[in-house]
């Protein structure tokens, strides 16, 4: 068996996570940055994301809902904290996991979160072209 194989072998992507910092205003009582923990997307993961954040243009054109694509990867692969948390949705006085994420981090942040993700899923384009991409399919 080749090399590369067994190093294949020996590195399944499942659960393939990381903890990244995406913004310096994430800080404890200590002042130590906290880290969100995040989780590769498999092609499947992703081709999902992508086909669930099209909407129907007029006619029988499609295109990428951008903010719903940015939110649902940001939903679906940060693990810790955790955007589905029922108590904190509702502590917040959100209905969805979109509005919580979207009241509690700037956008900003939001895009840091989702250029970690793609990055550790093995993206190593810019963030634009993987839309201009998912707008022509």
């Amino acid at each position: 068996m080749s090399t590369l194989q067994e190093f294949l072998n020996s590195n399944p992507i499942d659960n393939l996570t990381e903890e990244v910092v995406i913004s310096e205003r994430f800080k404890d009582r200590d002042g130590n940055v906290l880290k969100f923990k995040i989780r590769a997307m498999t092609s499947k993961e992703f081709d999902d994301i992508r086909k669930r954040s099209m909407r129907l243009k007029k006619g029988r054109q499609f295109e990428l809902d951008v903010e719903r694509f940015n939110s649902a990867i940001v939903i679906n692969q940060t693990v810790v904290p955790d955007f589905r948390n029922a108590a904190s949705i509702e502590k917040l006085g959100c209905a969805t996991p979109e509005e919580y994420l979207n009241k509690v981090l700037l956008a900003g942040e939001i895009a840091e979160l989702v250029n970690q993700i793609q990055r550790l899923s093995g993206f190593d384009r810019d963030m634009n072209e993987l839309i201009d991409e998912a707008k022509t399919d």
